[in-house]
Formats: C-alpha cells, structure tokens, sequence
C-alpha cells in the first residue's frame, strides 16, 4: 500500500468489505481509488463518507467509512446527470453568451436548467447545443471545487451579469458554505458533487424538449426557457430509455382512449372527465370487481355528502394543510328579518371533499360502539375533488374530479397487525389479479409539517413497521413522506414497460378521530378514540384506468374489455346468421356488437382491430350450414373455426372477472 507522508494524525478508512487503509494524514477519493488499484481509479465517478456522497478530490481528514462510487452504482446516476446539466449550461453560455443560468436540478429519468434569455430557445437549438456538449465532454476539462465567501460570491456573479446566481445566493441562509464548481474557464454555483472532469461523463445523453418556466415557479416573475435532458451512464441504458418513451408514446391512454371512444376531456371542465359509454363500461366493471373484493373482506359500503361545513376541515387539520387545493363555496344562512333579502344573513363556508375520511368518521359517530364493535371497516367510492394546476393536470393520471375506492377502518391498538397484514393480502391479490404481479413497498415516516406529539409518531411507525414486518414483504423507507397525521405505506407497481406508479396505500391515523369526536366503550368501560387506517388500492379509478390502458397498451383482459366481441357477415345473405350469432352471445352475458355495415370483411375486421375488440366472429354461408364461426383474436393474423356454442362457451369462460368473482 502506498501512504502519504504527513505531520497529521493517521486517517484510518473502513471499505465496504470491512478491511481499512490507513493513511499518514488527510486523502482524497482519487488517492483511496489509486491505493486501492488502477482499474478502480478508472471506474471511479465520486467517494460515500459515512454515507454521503463527495467529490474524489475532498480531502478525508478522520476516520471513516467509505466506498468509491463508479458508474455502476446507483448513486452515480444522480451524479451524472447534475454533471450533464452542468456541461450543457457551458455550452449553452459558449453558444449563446447574452443567456443567463439559473437553476438545473436532476428529475425522475434526467435533468433540466432553466435559462434566462430575451429570445427563447427552439427545438433546433437543442441540436447545435448537444454537439458543444460532446465536445466539451471531449475536451475532458478538470472540475475543481472552490468555497468562496459569500459577499465575493455574490459581487462576482452581479459583475459578470449573472443576476439571477446572485439572488440564490443573497436567499442561502446564513453561515451556508458557498461552492462555486469551475469546469475549463466556465464555471456555476452548485454544492456538487460533480465528476473528476467532463470526460467522465461519457456520451449517453440527450437533449429532450424546450419549455417556459417562471423563475422559481411563480408567475409574478420572469418567464425563462426550460431545456430538459436525459442522461445515463452507457449508451445501451440511453437507448433502453428512449425506447421506452417510444413505447410510452404508443400507449398513451390519451391517443387510445380517442382510439377506442372511451372518454373525452373538454377546456369547460378542466380535470374532469366525460366517460363515453365504452370508457364507463370499463369503469362499472372495475368498480364491480373492487365491490366483489371488498365485500369479501368485511367491508361495508357507505355514501357520504360532498359539501361538508368547514368546521370539519378545520378540526382534521385538512384546512391549514390542504386549503387551497379545495374548491370553497360559501353557505349565507337565511335572514330572519321578513324585509330583507333572501340571503343577506352570515354566510359560513363549505368545501367540495378532497378526501373522505372526516364524512367517515361522521358515520362511525353515529350511536354507541363497543370494542367487540372493532373493526369497522366503511368504504365508499367517493367523489372527491381538488383543485389541481392547469399545467398539472394530464388525462386520467391527473385530474380535479377523481372517484377514490376509498375506505377506513377503525380498529383498537392491538388490531393494526392483523389489519394491516389482511390489506397487504388484499391489495396484493389485486394486483396479481388485474395484471401487475410486481410491486414494491414503502414505508413514509414523519413529515416536517405534522400533527401529533413525537412521541404518538414513534409509537405510530413502530406499529405499522412491526405490521409490515409480519406481512413478509420487503420494503424500503420513505423518510418526511409520511401524511400530516400518521405514517403511511405506499405500494408503487410497475407496468408492461418498466414504470412504476404510487397506487396503494394504507396510512396510521391516530389523531384524526381524537379531533372528530370518535371514541367506542373499551372493555375496562372507558371512552378511547380508535385508530383509523386509511386504505385504497388502487387510489382513483381514473388513475387506475388510465394506468391499466397503458399497461395493455388498449388490449384489455377480456372481462374489462368494453366490447368483448363484433359479430359480422362475410356478406350480407349472411346477416341472418350474424344476428342469430349475435343474440346467442347476448343471452350468454357477453357484451358484444353485430356489424351489418355493407364493407368488406377485411375492412371491418381491420377497424375493430384498431378498437382493440378482443374477439371478432366472422360468419358466411358455409359456417352457417356447418353451424360454426371463424374466431379472429385480437393480435392473430389468423382465424379459428369453431363450433358456434363451443366459441361462445369459451369466451364466457375467459370473460369472467378474476378470483371468481361473479
């Protein structure tokens, strides 16, 4: 082993495999790299110091616990992708030097900066721009990490033009360090890490799309240009991703559900969706199964009002918390007084649900409970409304109006076990049922903004991780996520193609029915408040829906199909057995359509494809006298001669809901 020679004391660093290399005196990840091998120092992108990630070129001054970062390892995606953002500012500013930079933090699958210019970048900017940043990355220049004293900071970025840096820094609290990353002659304000230099970066990114942004999103301010990127750490993932997104472009619910005429979205309704008869076939199917399901499991279904007093909102916590995401309308009470105007008295407030949970508490508080009572389990498909963004709403995956397939249960204490372990097991044969056999489990701890005592939220994670525990999942943290009242479970699946969607949830509330007036008669003849658990699995049924399109890419399992199958003549002295056809399948339960249009076959079979009918049976003269059909499936070139009553057994049995559910 090679060690420096120092006066300082020796610095002692723990590798991942328990072994230490001790050195005289304070090292640098790049040194450790080295000490450690030559193949090492090549992979080598940044160094984990008791569990943060730094620059190779800090200096480790005590004992630690380390672990050199290479491409291969997840943390350096981050890295990667900050260094990416990096490099196209340079370019950008070499290009275009009149373009102020401000901010350019990494996002799910990539990265952005947002510009500050008086002539927006285009699309055909992207490309001239993503050249200079592979020459750049060619030209390998050392980043090197400098700490500045604020005022200097601040003085250097007014002087070169860079107003918007300036007030960053002004806004940083103080005693914040301040590092400025110096790549070449460019250099940015950031607290890094970064690579050793840009030629470590490598070539697997891309630059994506232009878009507008207000400075630090609010729209009182400057409009800047957004550039969005990708970037990866080889070429093979950057073109995994791209496919993906090709893919993703496919099944967009929003091009499919156009397709197959299964809703629409209008400017008059913002977030709200109008479901054609198909898209609310698909719906009342869904809603039937989770029905089916919950029934099963000891749930009883309720229906709460909308438009609830305020006064609930406020004793939930929802009111400070979620106020201006709630469609507020105000209530005026009558006068009394004969001559004045029908509404001129005290008005007080109401507010559209957001959520269901106070309305259901409202139904637990009716009447007396035991403890032998517990658990009551209430659920209900409830209409809830939030007042999302315009620029945040997206199709069925985000809307205003939303049906949840809500529900709470209230149990005692000693009940979260078992009732957390029987959801787990619910929501899990769900999944599997509808198609989504892979999911993965988080656990969201205490938020800063939170209601309760510490103490209440350690007793509350500690419970619902011993109930997670016993459910036998694996799972992962989630820390600060947790809701304002209680920890919660995330259940996030993955779909045909490798995207993950938040879905499930079960969520700990030990305060919500303290401040709502819950309680039920313990068996020592005392009052306690019950603990509620918040519960859906699959989240809002449009959500779901959309979801479930992207998943099947349209090609819905045959019990959710809208039309399950298209009856249709070769030509029209066939119509007869069409419509015999036709009526047998109805009178068995399936939803079929009889086509007597007068086009020819591989017209029609080529049009109901494109709606993505599972099924279409096709009849002549020749399967009449035979008594069959020729059975075309979704997705075959080819077609199957049947018996007619064995076909249509056959899609009886295939059509029926999962888990036997009727």
């Amino acid at each position: 082993m090679n060690e420096q020679t120092s006066a300082h004391n020796p610095v002692n660093l723990r590798l991942p495999d328990g072994s230490v290399r001790t050195f005289d005196g304070p090292v640098d990840g790049t040194t450790l790299a080295a000490d450690i091998g030559p193949g090492l120092l090549k992979a080598a992108v940044a160094i984990k110091v008791n569990g943060e990630t730094w620059d190779l070129s800090r200096a480790i001054s005590a004992d630690s616990d380390v672990a050199i970062v290479t491409k291969k390892d997840a943390e350096a995606l981050d890295i990667l992708r900050h260094d990416c953002a990096h490099i196209m500012a340079e370019a950008v500013q070499e290009l275009f030097p009149d373009t102020q930079v401000t901010i350019g933090p990494n996002i799910t699958d990539g990265f952005f900066y947002d510009f500050a210019r008086d002539k927006p970048f285009t699309e055909d900017d992207l490309i001239v721009i993503e050249k200079r940043m592979h020459e750049i990355v060619a030209r390998d220049e050392q980043i090197i990490r400098e700490e500045w004293d604020r005022t200097d900071a601040i003085a250097y970025f007014k002087k070169i033009g860079e107003l918007y840096k300036a007030e960053i820094i002004e806004d940083l609290p103080q005693g914040d360090t301040i590092t400025v990353y110096r790549q070449g002659d460019w250099l940015d304000l950031c607290r890094g890490p970064h690579l050793p230099s840009t030629g470590k970066l490598g070539d697997a990114f891309k630059l994506m799309k232009v878009a507008g942004a207000y400075w630090r999103g609010d729209s009182k301010n400057a409009m800047l240009t957004r550039i969005y990127g990708t970037c990866w750490a080889d070429k093979k993932a950057l073109k995994a991703y791209l496919h993906r997104l090709e893919e993703a472009e496919k099944r967009d619910h929003r091009k499919l559900g156009r397709e197959m005429d299964l809703f629409h979205l209008q400017e008059e309704a913002q977030g709200s969706v109008f479901w054609h008869p198909a898209g609310y076939t698909m719906w009342l199917q869904m809603e039937k199964y989770i029905r089916a399901r919950l029934t099963e499991h000891g749930y009883q279904e309720i229906k709460t009002p909308q438009l609830l007093d305020s006064k609930f909102w406020e004793k939930s916590g929802h009111w400070a918390k979620f106020r201006e995401n709630m469609f507020v309308v105000p209530d005026e009470v009558p006068s009394t007084d004969e001559d004045a105007p029908v509404l001129s008295g005290k008005a007080k407030l109401m507010a559209l649900k957001p959520m269901n949970c106070p309305a259901h508490v409202q139904v637990f508080n009716q009447g007396t409970k035991s403890y032998r009572d517990l658990p009551i389990r209430f659920a209900e498909f409830g209409c809830c409304h939030r007042n999302e963004a315009h620029g945040a709403l997206h199709g069925l995956m985000r809307v205003r109006q939303m049906t949840q397939d809500d529900a709470h249960i209230f149990c005692r204490e000693d009940q979260i076990t078992s009732e957390t372990v029987n959801f787990c097991s619910l929501l899990s044969s769900v999944y599997r049922d509808l198609g989504f056999p892979e999911f993965k489990v988080l656990l969201a701890t205490r938020p800063d903004m939170r209601s309760g005592s510490d103490e209440s939220w350690d007793l509350a994670e500690a419970r619902l991780e011993a109930a997670l525990k016993e459910t036998g999942l694996d799972y992962d943290f989630a820390p600060g996520e947790g809701a304002f009242y209680g920890p919660k479970l995330e259940f996030h699946l993955s779909d045909a193609i490798g995207r993950t969607w938040q879905c499930g949830t079960l969520q700990l509330d030990p305060n919500t029915p303290k401040v709502l007036g819950a309680t039920y008669i313990g068996e020592d003849g005392a009052k306690h408040a019950p603990v509620m658990l918040h519960r859906a699995v699959l989240g809002t049924l449009e959500r779901f829906l959309g979801i479930m399109i992207e998943h099947y890419a349209g090609r819905m399992p045959l019990w959710l199909a809208p039309t399950q199958a298209v009856v249709t003549p070769i030509t029209s002295s066939a119509d007869g057995y069409a419509e015999e056809i036709y009526n047998r399948l109805i009178a068995a339960g399936v939803r079929a359509e009889l086509d007597l249009k007068n086009e020819k076959i591989n017209y029609k079979v080529r049009f109901h494809s494109h709606r993505k009918v599972p099924a279409i049976f096709v009849v002549g003269g020749r399967e009449e006298e035979d008594g069959t059909v020729s059975v075309r499936r979704l997705g075959s070139k080819h077609s199957n001669v049947q018996i007619a009553s064995e076909a249509i057994d056959a899609l009886v049995a295939e059509g029926r809901m999962p888990n036997g559910t009727a």
